[in-house]
């Protein structure tokens, strides 16, 4: 919108046609997501307190992990109207994917905001059944992915796949390309809301997430850096790093209170709206597959759910981790949460350095 507003005035003032740079944007649009999430922080937390939305922990974690009982929740409010306040400010307003990741983002988080809702004020606590949680996020999914191919927002050889550390094999999916669409939202938003268990761990692992994605989308929608990366161009992709510069810096201002001990948590809010943004932003610029190495903490933490689950059925009652998602074990392990936080966001940005290293290894 800043861009837009200050366009007609770029002969009569110097130095305004710099917003035309995405680059610059982005970073604006990090650094006032970043400090709007620290001014309006305090404001969301005593609202949220006052309003009595306090997290209910689960009997089955932890013992330790009770002492937050009544800790806010719904944090994911702030996070989500940050990322939209940020991004309008100063993207491209034209821009047909800025508006589906923010589709994306808003529709996700109010499913997880009406699921953080029943498990507040019911006498249960356990928020939405699964396949009315899953109804909800498929019926979004088929929006954004009717979105996606209406306009043609993945560039041209729609249903074919990058595949990370080789130039030129690209399978093509095909008639599969909504369910992939799906399969890619649903499953990255749910990733990181079961990595939402320890303060701070999945907050920072989306910021880490994020900048990948901000450079990543920018490559995606520059010609001559696509070409020389081998990276499917897609035109106006580099506009959504001004979205993932706004994603980056409302995690960071989230982190501020969130951080051990944590003042407010994201909950489904937070959880759901950030990783289905992160899907459909991988989906926009052809880099799902590349998410499943940058974003290999939450692939890590889904994983050993599945595994768990899994090996509990099949296996008589016999579990394989201490306790899931793998968060949970290491603590289980004897580890200090803020160690398990720590180590695991290392992993994150090993997983991150990896996925850009994948740019030149092919």
């Amino acid at each position: 919108m800043i861009p837009w507003l200050f366009y007609p005035l770029r002969d009569l003032l110097p130095g305004v046609s710099v917003f035309r740079y995405v680059t610059l944007r982005a970073g604006l649009a990090a650094a006032t997501a970043f400090l709007l999430s620290l001014l309006l922080g305090p404001l969301v937390i005593r609202t949220l307190t006052r309003l009595k939305m306090g997290q209910h922990i689960r009997e089955e974690g932890p013992e330790h992990h009770q002492a937050k009982a009544g800790t806010p929740t719904m944090g994911g409010l702030l996070i989500l109207g940050v990322i939209l306040i940020s991004t309008v400010l100063w993207c491209e307003l034209k821009s047909g994917p800025i508006w589906v990741a923010l589709l994306s983002l808003l529709g996700f988080g109010v499913v997880g905001a009406f699921d953080d809702a029943q498990k507040l004020f019911k006498k249960q606590n356990l928020g939405l059944r699964s396949w009315q949680k899953m109804a909800l996020l498929t019926a979004i999914s088929l929006l954004v992915a009717f979105l996606i191919l209406d306009f043609g927002l993945r560039g041209t050889n729609t249903s074919q796949l990058s595949v990370p550390f080789f130039k030129n094999f690209r399978p093509d999916v095909g008639i599969l390309l909504v369910p992939w669409i799906w399969l890619v939202m649903v499953g990255t938003s749910n990733a990181v809301n079961l990595s939402d268990g320890l303060d701070g761990l999945a907050i920072g692992g989306i910021l880490i997430v994020s900048v990948t994605f901000a450079i990543l989308a920018y490559v995606a929608g520059h010609v001559k850096m696509a070409a020389y990366l081998f990276v499917p161009h897609v035109a106006g992709g580099a506009e959504l790093s001004v979205f993932m510069g706004a994603m980056a810096g409302a995690s960071l201002g989230f982190l501020w209170f969130n951080a051990h001990p944590a003042e407010v948590f994201m909950g489904d809010t937070g959880s759901l709206g950030l990783g289905g943004a992160l899907g459909t932003v991988a989906l926009m610029i052809k880099q799902e597959l590349l998410l499943v190495i940058a974003g290999g903490l939450f692939v890590m933490e889904a994983i050993s759910v599945i595994l768990q689950v899994g090996s509990f059925k099949l296996r008589g009652g016999k579990r394989i981790f201490r306790m899931a998602p793998f968060h949970h074990h290491m603590e289980l392990g004897g580890l200090k949460e803020t160690k398990v936080v720590i180590r695991l966001w290392i992993t994150a940005i090993v997983c991150s350095i990896l996925a850009l290293s994948s740019l030149k290894l092919r």
